[in-house]
């Protein structure tokens, strides 16, 4: 179990890493819609969000990793705050993909997923 002083020092890790990637002054809401949007699991709620940035939790490991390869921050530092100045990593941005926007698809009616294939492949088809 993670004590107060962890929780309290992993959100303002979490803070500054936002604060870095110029998303300054985000509130819970936003944290867990770009959130996930990433994740492939199931989503997080505004709640979990606002635990996070309060320091009131640490979130699991498959969670911390998400959220470190989202700031491009080593996922140790962002837990322990070890490994590094910053813990800032140079990698490659990652393409991103919408887990959230693929569970809104699946949510729908099978004539509406129908019509959102077609619609991706004719958009797929205005770019060649």
């Amino acid at each position: 179990m993670s004590s107060d002083h962890e929780k309290y020092a992993f959100s303002q890790r979490l803070q500054e890493c936002l604060v870095r990637a110029g998303k300054s002054g985000y509130r819970p809401t936003d944290l867990a819609r770009e959130f996930n949007r990433r994740y492939a699991g199931g989503p997080i709620s505004m709640h979990a969000a606002r635990k996070w940035l309060l320091g009131e939790a640490i979130p699991a490991q498959d969670k911390l990793l998400t959220l470190a390869n989202w700031l491009q921050v080593a996922p140790e530092w962002l837990r322990f705050g070890q490994a590094g100045e910053h813990g800032l990593v140079a990698r490659e941005p990652q393409p991103s993909f919408d887990y959230q926007l693929m569970r809104d698809i699946a949510a729908l009616p099978e004539a509406r997923q129908r019509i959102v294939r077609l619609l991706v492949k004719e958009l797929a088809g205005l770019e060649d």
